[in-house]
C-alpha cells in the first residue's frame, strides 16, 4: 500500500478506516486482494443503492460500449440520453403526478445543489439562503455554505455568506413549536434577516447523524414556503432513489418541492450523474449559464434507464425496501436493548439505518471493530456519534442478518456489555 500513502495527498479518509487494498466487488461484498471477503454495508455512502456490479445493468452497459455508442456528449441530444428522459418520465414522474424539467449539471451531488441555488437566486432576484442545523449538502463553496458541519465549512478557507441556519425537525427535542423562530424573523423587520430565496433540506439528514423529519414537519415547511413565497429545494442525494423506501424521499410527505437535487445511484451502478428537477415554470436558465464538461456521461444514462425499467416499473422494490429497513431497526433495537444503561438509540428511515452511542468515539471504535470482522460501516454526525449503515437496497436477508450479528458483537465489545 505504500504507493497511496507515498503518491496519494493526505485528503483521503475511507482508506485510513479500512487499510487493506480491494480488487472485486459483487452485491452487497467487496474482496480485497488477498482474496478477503466484506460485506458492505456502507453501499458507496449512497451510490449503490443496488450493489456492485449488478448483472441486470452490466450486460446493457457492455452492449452500449461494444456498438461504440456515445460515452462523452456534453448536452448534445443522444439516443442514450433520450431513452432516459423517456423512462423517467413514464416510470418516475408521471406515475406520481410530478412535473418536472430535468436538468443534468455536473455529474455530482454538490454540482446539483450549486446548480439549484443558482437558479433560486436567479429566478428570485435574492442573494440568502435557508438551510439547517446539521445539514450537509457538500463540499464545493456553494453547498458548503448551507452545510453545517463547522470541520468541513472550515475547509472553505473564507467566509462562507448568505445563508442563514434554522433549526431542523427536533433540534429543541421537541420543547419548541416548529418553525417558530423561523416564522418570527421572516415576519420581524427588525430581525436582520435578509428575505431569502429558497430553503435547502433534507428529509432524513444523513452525514448530519440519520436525522429523520416527521411527515408533518415537512408539510409545514411546504406550507411556510408557499405562504412566504420561498422556493423549496430538497436534496435527495443521498436518501433518493429509494432509500428510504419511495423513489423520491419526500413522496411519503405528499410534497412537491420546486427543485430537487439528485445523484449518486441515480445511474444505478455507480457511474457520475446527477438531476436538478425543476418545476417548469422556475425552468429559467439561460442557454449554457450552467454547464459542465461531463454532464453527458451517456454510459450512465444507459444504466439509470434499465435501473428505472428493472426495480421501478411497479412497487414491489419499494414495498421490499420498506421491509427490509423495518428489519434492520428491529434488529438495531435488540442490540440497543442489550445495553440499557449506555444512552444509545436506533436512527433513520428506510433503509438508512443507525445508533446513536451516548458516549463520544464509540460508535467509531464499533465501526473499528465490525471491519476487524469484516463488515464496512461509517459513522455520522457532528460528532461520529453515530453507526451509519447504508447498506444495498439490494442486500439480502441473510446479509442483514449476518451484519447485524457483527454489529452486535462489536457493540458489546466496544460498551463492555
Amino acid at each position: 500500500m505504500t504507493v497511496f500513502e507515498d503518491l496519494e495527498s493526505q485528503v483521503r479518509s475511507y482508506c485510513r478506516n479500512w487499510p487493506v487494498v480491494f480488487d472485486t466487488a459483487k452485491g452487497s461484498r467487496l474482496t480485497d486482494v488477498d482474496g478477503n471477503s466484506y460485506l458492505d454495508f456502507f453501499g458507496g455512502a449512497g451510490a449503490l443503492n443496488y450493489g456492485h456490479n449488478p448483472d441486470v445493468l452490466k450486460k446493457p452497459l457492455i452492449d452500449y460500449l461494444t456498438r461504440d455508442g456515445i460515452t462523452h456528449g456534453l448536452d448534445m441530444y443522444t439516443t442514450a440520453k433520450g431513452d432516459f428522459l423517456n423512462t423517467f418520465q413514464d416510470k418516475i414522474l408521471a406515475p406520481r403526478g410530478l412535473n418536472y424539467k430535468v436538468q443534468f449539471p455536473g455529474p455530482t451531488g454538490a454540482n446539483a445543489v450549486e446548480s439549484a441555488l443558482k437558479l433560486a437566486r436567479k429566478i428570485s432576484g435574492k442573494e440568502a439562503l435557508i438551510n439547517f442545523t446539521n445539514a450537509f449538502h457538500g463540499m464545493t463553496l456553494g453547498a458548503l455554505s448551507v452545510t453545517g458541519n463547522s470541520m468541513k465549512r472550515g475547509g472553505a478557507g473564507i467566509p462562507l455568506v448568505h445563508s442563514t441556519p434554522m433549526p431542523f425537525d427536533n433540534y429543541f427535542d421537541g420543547t419548541m413549536p416548529d418553525f417558530l423562530w423561523f416564522e418570527k424573523v421572516l415576519d420581524d423587520t427588525g430581525s436582520s434577516l435578509n428575505e431569502p430565496a429558497a430553503v435547502i433540506v433534507e428529509t432524513v439528514q444523513g452525514e448530519g447523524g440519520l436525522n429523520p423529519a416527521r411527515i408533518e414537519w415537512l408539510r409545514g415547511l411546504r406550507e411556510l414556503c408557499t405562504r412566504k413565497g420561498i422556493l423549496m429545494i430538497v436534496d435527495d442525494v443521498q436518501m433518493g432513489c429509494g432509500r428510504t423506501g419511495p423513489f423520491f424521499s419526500f413522496e411519503i410527505a405528499g410534497i412537491e418541492p420546486d427543485m430537487v437535487t439528485i445523484s449518486k445511484s441515480i445511474s444505478g451502478y455507480g457511474l457520475p450523474m446527477a438531476l436538478v428537477l425543476i418545476k417548469p415554470e422556475y425552468d429559467q436558465w439561460g442557454p449554457g449559464e450552467h454547464n459542465g464538461t461531463f454532464r453527458g456521461n451517456n454510459p450512465a444514462f444507459v444504466t439509470a434507464a434499465e435501473t428505472i425499467r428493472h426495480w421501478w416499473s411497479d412497487d414491489a422494490f419499494e414495498k421490499d425496501t420498506l421491509r427490509k429497513g423495518e428489519k434492520i431497526a428491529e434488529g438495531l433495537e435488540r442490540i440497543v436493548g442489550e445495553h440499557p444503561d449506555a444512552g444509545m438509540f436506533v436512527k433513520g428511515r428506510g433503509m438508512a439505518r443507525g445508533i446513536q452511542f451516548a458516549e463520544e468515539g464509540l460508535a467509531e471504535k464499533a465501526a473499528a471493530k465490525a471491519f476487524e470482522h469484516r463488515l464496512l460501516l461509517e459513522t455520522a454526525g457532528p460528532k461520529d456519534e453515530v453507526l451509519k449503515l447504508l447498506a444495498p437496497l439490494t442486500t439480502t436477508d441473510d446479509e442483514i442478518d449476518e451484519g447485524l450479528a457483527i454489529i452486535a458483537e462489536s457493540v458489546r465489545t466496544v460498551t463492555g456489555g
